[in-house]
């Protein structure tokens, strides 16, 4: 978890005895799940990322997807500090892109959204390019192809 103390801004309660600007102290835990989340949305936000996590994973996002129930973590690992952080992300790629700028992409959006969101030092992202995704591949619905026979 991180677990910053961080000067907080005075509420509306009890601010009528401080001055204009005079703020609070207290602690801030950003939760692992949080930080997590928002390294999986800023990957995702990457052109030529197809999804996130392994094919377990993606197998169990597919349902939890059905039911409403996406989870934006998928395929992302955090290790949290006092100070900084690391991401582990699995990707699946879009077919052609350049594994290499995708891979670059998601390496620089997720730095920046934990820099920017969570507010702490990135120690690193690693990215695993775990498969790539053809277009057509994904098309599930037999039905609707154009018969062999009649």
């Amino acid at each position: 978890m991180a677990d910053t103390t961080t000067p907080t801004p005075a509420t509306a309660f009890g601010s009528a005895n401080r001055a204009a600007g005079e703020r609070t102290s207290g602690k801030t835990v950003i939760d692992d799940t949080v930080v997590s989340k928002v390294a999986g949305i800023a990957a995702r936000e990457v052109n030529g990322v197809h999804s996130l996590g392994n094919g377990a994973a993606r197998a169990i996002g597919a349902l939890r997807d059905a039911i409403g129930q996406r989870d934006f973590g998928q395929g992302v690992k955090v290790e949290v500090g006092e100070k900084q952080v690391a991401a582990d992300i699995v990707i699946v790629a879009e077919y052609p892109v350049s594994l290499q700028q995708v891979a670059d992409g998601v390496r620089a959006g997720v730095a920046r959204a934990l820099e920017q969101i969570v507010g702490m030092e990135v120690a690193e992202v690693n990215v695993t390019v775990q498969d790539v995704s053809i277009p057509g591949d994904d098309d599930d619905n037999e039905d609707e192809k154009e018969a062999r026979v009649a």
